[in-house]
């Protein structure tokens, strides 16, 4: 009988700390202050969703363009133009991702750019469903109609 209640013991004592450690996790996450908006929580890396394809820019790869023109098409789609550089070669990975991104926008794509720094200089085109719109939103303001004229009395 001694015996069964040495083997409840250490379950007990188990299952206690389990149930401390429970708690004191809740109590941690109680105190952290939500973001006010999920998306901007995030960590600094530019957010990307499922990739429904990914360019390289590497020797013998079709241009930007005919890559584009074999996707399917949807207006919800983003494109994001990623630039990795080793150091000292920020200034060109900047304007390859410039130059593929003209190239991009010629066929009605406006691309997002990121440049970092990276263990290799590659460059990448990534077409995804990220959930971002198109714009900044800041000076977006609706249609309005052409102003009248003054009228005299």
């Amino acid at each position: 009988m001694i015996l069964s209640n040495a083997r409840a013991g250490w379950q007990t004592t188990l299952a206690d700390l389990a149930l401390i450690l429970f708690m004191v996790t809740a109590a941690a996450m109680a105190e952290r202050p939500e973001p006010d908006d999920p998306a901007e929580a995030g960590s600094p890396v530019p957010a990307h969703g499922e990739p429904l394809a990914i360019y390289r820019a590497a020797p013998g790869a079709p241009p930007l363009r005919d890559w584009l023109a074999q996707q399917p098409h949807d207006a919800r789609q983003s494109l994001t133009i990623i630039a990795h550089y080793v150091a000292g070669g920020n200034a060109e990975a900047a304007a390859a991702a410039v130059a593929l991104a003209r190239e991009a926008g010629a066929d009605g794509y406006s691309a997002r750019i990121v440049v970092e720094p990276g263990q290799a200089s590659e460059l990448i085109a990534v077409l995804d469903f990220d959930g971002r719109t198109s714009g900044t939103g800041i000076a977006e303001t609706p249609a309005r109609s052409a102003s009248r004229a003054p009228q005299e009395k």
